[in-house]
């Protein structure tokens, strides 16, 4: 059975950048082996995180189909767009509830033992990498093992072709590296779990 990664950016603008590089790496990640659910949060609008309200209704229904979501992949691919340096607020408000605690569920089970590429996309020079600097930090401490590549594509207004591909030969190289990388790395840790 193929492994399943959940690609998807964290943004809500329909002509995002970062959407278009997560559609790049689905197909990407879909050449290299995998079985890759394309998901956009736009469709799961989430209130702000917010310990009062949880308390008094619970983790919202959309948020629970996002953990049953995130549950049923073992790898993710996150292309984050970079605001003031860091992540998005619509990817770590996704991230603290999909992150909360419910009846029958181990802590951060969401998230415990998947496998995440980071990839950017910022019409900026550095092509949003520091947000996926903060962004592997912020992983890593919910559990998350982050392939040490990053891809930071730069003037992202120029990056794209009109049928939505990379225009940079490299830049999709890069990319392509980390898809098979991430398949890979999930593969092989399915196979010692199996062992």
């Amino acid at each position: 059975m193929a492994v399943r990664i959940l690609a998807f950016a964290g943004s809500l603008r329909r002509d995002s950048y970062n959407k278009k590089l997560a559609r790049v790496a689905a197909e990407s990640a879909r050449r290299a082996g995998a079985e890759v659910t394309l998901l956009d949060l736009r469709d799961h609008p989430l209130p702000i995180y917010d310990g009062d309200a949880e308390a008094e209704s619970g983790v919202p229904e959309v948020a629970m189909q996002l953990k049953r979501i995130f549950h049923e992949h073992d790898g993710l691919l996150i292309a984050s767009p970079e605001y003031n340096s860091g992540y998005s607020g619509v990817l770590k408000n996704t991230i603290d509830w999909v992150s909360r605690p419910v009846a029958g569920e181990a802590p951060l089970g969401a998230f415990t033992g998947k496998v995440a590429g980071l990839i950017s996309a910022s019409p900026g020079a550095l092509g949003g990498l520091r947000g996926l600097f903060a962004l592997r930090e912020l992983l890593q401490n919910i559990q998350v093992m982050v392939l040490p590549e990053l891809l930071a594509v730069s003037k992202a207004h120029e990056a794209f072709t009109a049928e939505g591909g990379l225009k940079e030969t490299r830049e999709q190289q890069q990319l392509e590296r980390i898809c098979t990388r991430l398949v890979q790395t999930l593969a092989k840790l399915r196979s010692t779990k199996e062992t």
